[in-house]
């Protein structure tokens, strides 16, 4: 018997669709490929998972899709066509806007992490925008992203997949609360969506997100973390951007698409090193609002008295030290005369020297270019930069009490105040990033399981919040004014994972030393029960590398009120042609 083909299977329709392929089946939605003969094109065909319950339900779904069709943005596909077959409601799409996310990891498993930063980073902007319309999605899946050949992100499926209510529901009492809520899970979901693609495998091994949303905490007992296996090498900022996406406590997440957006951006703007995101926002800040504000009112009268120039420097100096915007503004000032007279390689860091480069009238200058107390700070804002510049003020105070005998106070004090100058800057600039940052570093609540739970570290909440660490903000301010490579190495505080070994050079000495004190002054900030440990651990880290103990930790914690001050013409004693001499002078005086 000859053998003959199998019959072809019976073409399947919906309406006047042609079925091809199932792309995407949730609990929520189905996504098909569909063509359309009237057209002779192909579409990709959304729909709910369940059929409206009701007449007025099929008219609320239809209206909320008709309304998120009107919103237009780049990132969000326009739809084809709005209808419904036999009261089952669908959104077309053109097949031609690309291929689905499924479909690009299927062709493309491992893409580079910057890759897959740039499709969410895309995708969040179009949702932020859906959401400030007042719409959301509420089952986004790999395939609800589509990209094109040259990697262009839109979002199909706005509206879609709508809260079921009951028949009876009066629609528009209870659509914003629903609305608010489901942008939230929609962020969660696309925090699950970048860690599908850095992982290179489905989370919790469920293909349906909304799966993996039930099984997480605090509705079920999963946690969500990037592990260390990854197709790439993850960077640590964006590993911090995607956990915190995914955290177990809901108030760790980002509750905005567009808080996400910021974080993603500012880190594929870092690693793309052309200086963006926040360091370019922060260096716009600058030219308009300055560094920070003065403290200092009346320098004019200061400055004017005839008896000034018989006033020993030193009296000035300790005058300019105790306003730290304006003593910053004299180090960028003296810094850029001394780069514009071609003297490279050369920082003075000694209030003493630049006061008198600068002269009487540069000083004041420089005193009225600052915008008075608290500048454009709400009162709270206010008070939360008037207690960290203290806090620096204090580990500047500490660091001049530990200093090896031979180092100028002045540079240490300056040094100290420039480790927090990326904190500083962000607490002036950006004071609502810089509480975010403060909320992810409280520890989570205990658990029986996690009776201690571990905080987040400042440097793991800065990646969480701008894509970038405060150092490198701090880093990025101090290139701007042109200090020199030394300082810029001096200004970036230890690392708190890393191994503290013996200096090796001056600027070893004076980075550790600065270190030291600011560590000391963020273990004193620790709740009481801890300040204790916190302070010994510090020591423990330091004291071989700086030859330092208990004690004298103590005592420069807690200077005696009876102790004398330090005479400034000790600093002579610095050994000529030193870094010292270099941070502090230039030529005779």
């Amino acid at each position: 018997m000859p053998e003959t083909s199998p019959a072809a299977p019976p073409l399947k329709g919906f309406g006047h669709f042609e079925l091809r392929a199932l792309l995407s089946k949730s609990a929520r939605s189905l996504i098909w490929r569909v063509f359309d003969p009237r057209h002779g094109q192909e579409l990709v065909l959304c729909m709910p998972r369940d059929k409206p319950n009701s007449a007025a339900a099929l008219e609320h779904w239809l209206r909320m899709a008709q309304g998120a069709e009107r919103i237009q943005h780049p990132n969000l596909a326009p739809p084809f066509e709005i209808g419904q077959v036999e009261n089952w409601p669908y959104v077309a799409y053109d097949r031609a806007l690309g291929e689905t996310l499924d479909e690009r990891l299927a062709r493309q498993p491992a893409p580079l992490p910057i890759d897959a930063a740039g499709w969410i980073a895309q995708l969040l902007e179009g949702l932020a925008f859906a959401h400030d319309a007042g719409h959301a999605h509420r089952d986004i899946q790999t395939a609800s992203l589509v990209i094109d050949a040259s990697d262009k992100v839109r979002l199909i499926g706005l509206e879609v997949a709508q809260e079921v209510f009951p028949a009876t529901v009066d629609f528009n009492a209870v659509t914003r609360r629903a609305v608010r809520e489901s942008a939230e899970e929609d962020v969660l979901c696309v925090g699950l969506l970048l860690h599908r693609i850095l992982s290179g495998k489905p989370v919790l091994e469920e293909n349906d997100l909304q799966h993996v949303v039930q099984q997480m905490q605090p509705v079920g007992r999963e946690m969500v973390r990037l592990g260390w296996e990854t197709p790439h090498p993850i960077p640590d900022p964006l590993r911090a951007i995607c956990n915190r996406a995914t955290d177990r406590q809901l108030r760790q997440r980002y509750h905005l698409a567009r808080s996400f957006w910021r974080a993603l951006d500012g880190w594929r703007q870092a690693a793309a090193y052309d200086d963006g995101g926040p360091i370019v926002l922060l260096l716009d800040k600058l030219q308009r609002i300055g560094h920070l504000p003065t403290t200092t009112s009346g320098m004019h009268r200061f400055t004017g008295g005839s008896g000034l120039e018989a006033q020993h420097a030193s009296a000035l100096s300790e005058y300019v030290l105790k306003d730290m915007a304006l003593s910053l503004e004299l180090v960028r000032r003296v810094n850029n005369a001394l780069k514009a007279s071609g003297h490279q390689g050369q920082t003075i860091l000694n209030m003493q020297r630049a006061i008198q480069m600068l002269g009487l009238d540069g000083l004041q200058y420089a005193a009225n270019s600052l915008k008075p107390w608290p500048g454009p700070l709400p009162p709270v804002a206010a008070e939360m930069l008037r207690q960290l510049m203290a806090r620096v003020t204090k580990a500047a105070q500490v660091a001049q009490a530990l200093r090896p005998a031979g180092y100028d106070g002045e540079v240490v004090h300056l040094i100290t105040v420039m480790q927090n100058l990326g904190r500083l800057l962000l607490q002036y600039h950006f004071p609502d990033d810089a509480q975010q940052i403060r909320q992810l570093m409280v520890p989570p609540e205990a658990t029986e399981e996690q009776p201690n739970p571990p905080s987040m570290s400042e440097q793991a909440a800065a990646y969480a919040v701008l894509g970038c660490d405060l150092d490198a903000l701090g880093s990025a301010v101090a290139r701007h004014w042109g200090l020199g490579d030394e300082l810029l190495q001096m200004i970036r505080r230890q690392p708190l994972d890393a191994a503290v070994h013996p200096p090796r050079s001056d600027a070893d000495t004076l980075r550790l030393t600065c270190s030291f004190a600011n560590e000391l002054v963020d273990a004193l900030g620790q709740p009481e029960a801890r300040r204790r440990a916190g302070v010994e651990a510090a020591t423990r880290r330091y004291a071989k590398a700086l030859g330092v103990g208990l004690r004298e930790v103590m005592e420069a914690l807690n200077p005696g009120a009876s102790k004398p001050p330090a005479a400034p013409a000790a600093e002579a004693s610095a050994p000529a042609g030193s870094l010292r001499d270099r941070l502090s002078a230039r030529g005779g005086s």
